[in-house]
């Protein structure tokens, strides 16, 4: 069986577009529809929540924990480039918790796939979700979400199970959770097996892996040497599913749990899960007040800035916007250098300042060039190769957060690579802490089967410190 990898240049990137142009288009809107309604008998939102934190409870304990015991300038990471932690930090939260050592390391990768830690190199810090963990519910399902886009990571497939098969596998599970979905109840697994062989097989005419024309009448062959059988291969995938409680699996049949039926309903949709615009952002702190903007056309969001502006000091609204960018949420550090570009020249100082800081840098960088007259579609000429890398994935961060699938495969355009595979080279380089749920999104979003074996296969290099 053929496969199209990494290096084939057939993957390739379309234009690049300059990569200034990309936070931008977190604030275009298309035209409005109402809002579609999960289906009849879904769990309104703080329930969902509330069975997303049960779910990931382990893992927060487990986080916060690292938070409070583990502060800057201590060692709590093996420094093997993986983000696993270190025996002795295993050891002493097994102790301080009353867990194994086994649950702690489990618990700590389900952390880092649901973004409750970040890890940097050979070090954490608590991700953005962790902070808002008790009292953002939307927050919480977004952390739950990226763990059910990581299924196959959070619960890797046996080592002899064969590479391209696996992936097969996990292109076609988005169609046999649809059906699961529709069925809004338990399924045969045998049911499953042959919906889930149906879409291999499709996924393998699309590669052209299946010759045209009449065929002989195939006859049920016992799998080559080597070759994983679907069953095996659709057994894993349903135990993962239900290692993140997606799913409920037993007595040769599968059910969707509520979250996994909400989860997948709000893919089919397509839907957003972010705040929608509260209600006078002029009394708002410049967190809430960018978050109230992220769904506004540009020029409202600009207006909503200037008003907000207006009721404050210069330098008390400079800091606090720029307080709002070294957060954990990527969407509010463009839409705070966007409200800075409406302070203008007061702002200098401050934006001068924030280059020293890594987060900061690239978005300091871009305004200060338009500040001094470079066309904003030339300004990303400033930034290095690397900076760009790294304002390419948090952008990402930030449309796999807050924005819609096509947005996210789209977002391809802005990167300065030519191709995907000089992309994901360089994203694994630059140590983004978010490069494996972007990764994760991307994969699970992009319409392509090869691209997104790529994607996905970089994405499992990164969670392992593989190459």
């Amino acid at each position: 069986m053929t496969s199209r990898i990494p290096r084939d240049s057939r993957l390739r990137l379309v234009r690049p577009r300059p990569l200034a142009a990309a936070p931008r288009a977190m604030n275009q809107r298309r035209s409005r529809r109402p809002a579609p309604r999960p289906p009849e008998g879904t769990p309104a939102p703080a329930e969902l929540a509330r069975m997303a934190r049960s779910g990931l409870a382990g893992a927060a304990r487990v986080a916060h924990w690292a938070d409070a015991a583990l502060r800057p300038g201590r060692d709590g990471a093996s420094p093997d480039g993986k983000g696993t932690l270190s025996e002795a930090t295993a050891e002493l939260a097994a102790e301080d918790l009353g867990l194994t050592a086994a649950q702690v390391r489990a618990d700590w990768d389900t952390a880092r796939l649901a973004g409750l830690v970040e890890v940097h190199g050979d070090s954490a810090r608590p991700g953005w979700r962790l902070r808002a963990w008790d009292r953002d519910d939307s927050a919480v399902l977004r952390g739950w979400v990226a763990l059910f886009d990581a299924w196959s990571l959070a619960h890797p497939e046996p080592r002899e199970y064969e590479p391209s098969a696996v992936a097969e596998v996990v292109s076609a599970m988005p169609q046999v959770l649809s059906f699961l979905q529709l069925s809004a109840g338990p399924v045969p697994v045998a049911q499953l097996l042959d919906l889930l062989g149906q879409r291999v097989t499709e996924l393998r005419t699309e590669r052209c892996e299946i010759p045209y024309g009449p065929q002989p009448e195939p006859v049920q062959q016992p799998p080559a040497d080597g070759e994983t059988p679907l069953d095996a291969l659709l057994d894993w995938a349903l135990h993962a599913l239900a290692s993140v409680g997606a799913l409920t699996y037993g007595d040769a049949q599968a059910t969707l749990t509520p979250l996994g039926s909400w989860a997948v309903w709000v893919k089919l949709e397509q839907i957003c899960v972010a705040a929608q615009s509260p209600a006078g952002n002029i009394e708002q702190s410049a967190e809430d007040m960018l978050r109230g903007c992220s769904q506004l056309r540009p020029n409202a969001a600009r207006a909503e800035y200037r008003a907000w502006l207006a009721a404050r000091t210069v330098g008390s609204a400079v800091g606090q916007l720029i307080d709002a960018a070294r957060g954990e949420d990527a969407l509010l550090r463009g839409l705070a250098f966007e409200a800075l570009r409406v302070v203008g020249a007061p702002a200098e100082p401050d934006v001068r300042a924030a280059v020293g800081e890594a987060t900061l840098r690239p978005y300091a960088l871009l305004w200060l060039a338009e500040h001094d007259g470079i066309d904003p579609e030339d300004a990303h000429e400033v930034l290095t190769r690397e900076e760009a890398t790294w304002m390419w994935v948090d952008t990402a961060a930030a449309v796999a957060d807050h924005g819609e699938a096509p947005l996210l495969v789209r977002h391809l355009e802005s990167a300065i690579q030519p191709t995907v595979p000089m992309l994901l080279d360089e994203v694994r380089a630059v140590g983004h802490p978010r490069t494996v749920q972007v990764l994760v999104a991307l994969a699970a979003a992009h319409p392509d089967p090869a691209l997104a074996k790529a994607v996905r296969r970089a994405a499992f290099q990164v969670h392992t410190g593989g190459s």
